[in-house]
């Protein structure tokens, strides 16, 4: 089966993953068929559908006909034979149970097409033993989604011992046309991946507590408010079901090794019954209170060898081929919600001193989850997981919210790199950017500065709100102003020009930030606006100075007091953005816009900057200073190259002299 050939999809199961990715397809313009054991399932699972097609238009994220095309294009169904029958993809979402899933495909193999690709929607069962059950093994794969489909970006592609070439790109393409990120998981090994770096991780948690190296609560406060996570480990795992967490566990154990083995803490827990939200009572009582995590209780010891633990799984699965590092970074950051990736994670603590931790650790423990990988060794002694990337930048100081790059022709990148959180500004990336400006405008190699997101989500959806309550008194929100004015007032005013490169959201800070740069291009799936009014703020990083300068005060008034999204193409038309692509022509034009401005004279270049800014404040004396500019660029050697190109009629090569 070829991508190009696909039309129908089936999905088997209408339960919250299989309603999920029927509503994802359908949105993708594929002929869907939902189907379900029973009636009363299939019109519940269609049923949810059509409420999130709605709500998805009341928000605006979809237009009323689209969502209506949408539910037009699902047909729910009993009959099996009606369900598959016609299907070119069969997507399966049954239960997470190996006979469950295995029954479902003797069935469904008497009436799918023999063209037919099956994908399974597993999140740890073997794919070359579910296909086996099957007649195709060379046409099944697993296309393992993450709870909710409509949201989550992440779907994990995974290849099965007998799975053809031509099938995974076919699946690959078809998840990529969803909308969603795809990520290829090479061998077929438990847990693939975003599940074999969390559910250790939260099996580590449970054996710090069963062996009173540390409590719920000084776990939780470390790896939500030391290491970042989104949530605590505990709080996770009572989200996710201890149950769920104990199951896969015991796969893994029973597939990969005694390092695997549940911890007791988390076998007393599951034997009591106390699975967590679903059932009200888990690591915390949810009858009673519920989750309540301190902000100060973390320690460096317990982030150390949670890290560490995380690290060792990094490794092994480097060493067995199931994925490299930046692949695992993405996947554990789309489909976990990490601010980082682990590989990252564990490069900025250090790899030697991981592998040193996990030696101790297995000295005085004697437990087989402590043994060093390969991989991890190797990965140390060359200086980390990334130590080999090309075209990023080794500054001074350690990013960990940015990237700098190298593309070439002259031009430094910083890429905001924080792509789970939708690059989402907080305190830390606001020095970073300082930090990495002048790294840029220190170095004589870079002649323009170009500014991009990670993914093509967002270029920055804003402040990093959830990171910046505490700084809710009055004060520490003056300075938090004032901090954010100054690190973008620096782009606005650096010697190098500066182009925003807008993919995705542009909103609130992340606009903010645009607005500072000279130049903005923008692609065509792009949205920018100020959302500030919706939270009962005001844009405090400039917005409202600079937004009335581009488009004029009423204009920028209705921006603002309406706190809507605005697509690409009408802020072009307000004079906010410059210039409007094609997605798929974006990265070409924006490496090209910066090249051509690093091209240009850097002595009048930054010279016409300062002018410009001062005449904005005081018209007087930016024209004085105009003409002292002026003046000094006559005895400039850069003067000299211009004019000589000019007669010759060729291309000037300026020096900044």
């Amino acid at each position: 089966m070829q991508f190009e050939d696909i039309e129908t999809v089936a999905v088997l199961g209408a339960g919250n993953m299989g309603h999920g990715i029927a509503e994802v397809a359908a949105l993708a313009g594929y002929e869907v068929t939902l189907r379900d054991i029973e009636e009363k399932f299939v019109e519940s699972g269609y049923e949810q559908i059509v409420w999130s097609l709605d709500k998805l238009a009341e928000k605006e994220q979809i237009g009323p006909e689209e969502a209506q095309a949408a539910k037009e294009r699902i047909t729910p169904l009993v009959d099996v034979e009606a369900a598959v029958g016609d299907a070119d993809v069969i997507i399966e979402a049954v239960p997470e149970q190996m006979d469950i899933k295995k029954d479902v495909y003797s069935e469904v193999e008497e009436h799918a097409p023999g063209r037919a690709v099956f994908a399974t929607n597993t999140s740890s069962l073997s794919i070359t033993e579910l296909s086996e059950v099957t007649d195709r093994p060379e046409q099944f794969c697993g296309m393992h989604f993450f709870n909710p489909p409509v949201r989550m970006q992440l779907v994990e592609v995974i290849e099965g011992d007998h799975t053809s070439t031509e099938t995974i790109d076919a699946v690959d393409r078809l998840a990529e046309s969803f909308g969603k990120a795809p990520v290829r998981v090479h061998e077929d090994s438990p847990g693939f991946i975003v599940n074999r770096v969390l559910v250790p991780l939260m099996n580590e948690a449970c054996w710090l507590v069963t062996e009173n190296d540390a409590t719920v609560a000084e776990v939780d406060s470390t790896a939500k408010f030391d290491m970042g996570l989104p949530m605590g480990i505990f709080e996770l795992g009572d989200q996710v079901g201890n149950d769920v967490t104990y199951h896969v566990l015991e796969y893994l154990r029973e597939v990969l090794g005694t390092a695997y083995e549940p911890a007791p803490f988390l076998v007393e827990t599951v034997e009591a019954e106390r699975y967590g939200q679903k059932t009200g009572n888990g690591f915390y009582n949810y009858e009673n209170g519920g989750v309540d995590i301190p902000t100060n209780a973390g320690t460096e010891a317990i982030r150390e060898r949670l890290v560490a633990v995380t690290a060792n799984e990094v490794g092994h699965l480097v060493e067995a081929g199931v994925s490299n590092p930046d692949d695992i970074d993405e996947a554990v950051m789309l489909g976990a919600g990490f601010p980082e990736g682990p590989a990252k994670m564990a490069d900025d603590v250090g790899l030697s001193r991981l592998v040193d931790t996990l030696g101790d650790l297995h000295s005085d423990r004697n437990h087989p989850r402590f043994e060093v990988s390969d991989a991890l060794r190797e990965a140390a002694e060359i200086g980390g997981f990334h130590a080999e990337e090309e075209g990023v930048v080794e500054a001074e100081t350690e990013f960990s919210t940015l990237e700098l790059r190298y593309p070439g022709d002259m031009v430094g990148q910083i890429v905001l790199s924080r792509e789970a959180r939708m690059n989402t500004i907080n305190q830390t990336m606001l020095d970073e950017l300082r930090e990495a400006l002048d790294t840029f405008e220190a170095d004589d190699d870079v002649r323009a500065v170009l500014v991009t997101g990670t993914g093509a989500r967002a270029f920055s959806a804003g402040a990093d709100v959830t990171s910046m309550a505490s700084s809710a008194e009055p004060l520490e929100g003056v300075e938090l102003s004032r901090k954010g004015q100054s690190a973008f007032g620096a782009f606005e005013a650096s010697p190098l020009p500066v182009v925003a490169g807008i993919d995705g959201f542009a909103l609130g800070g992340g606009f903010e930030l645009a607005m500072c740069c000279d130049y903005r291009l923008a692609s065509k799936r792009s949205e920018l606006g100020l959302p500030e009014h919706n939270l009962g703020l005001l844009p405090g990083w400039g917005g409202t100075q600079r937004l009335q300068r581009l488009v004029g005060m009423s204009r920028a008034k209705e921006i603002v007091f309406t706190a809507e999204r605005y697509d690409a193409e009408t802020m072009y038309e307000y004079d906010v953005v410059n210039e409007v692509v094609p997605n798929d022509e974006f990265d070409e034009r924006a490496h090209e816009l910066a090249a051509d401005f690093a091209a240009g004279p850097p002595v009048a270049r930054d010279l016409t900057k300062q002018v410009m800014l001062k005449g904005a404040e005081d018209i007087d004396a930016g024209l004085e200073l105009e003409a002292q500019a002026f003046g000094h660029l006559l005895g400039t050697d850069d003067l000299m190259e211009g004019i000589t190109a000019f007669m010759g009629d060729d291309e000037p090569e300026f020096e900044g002299e």
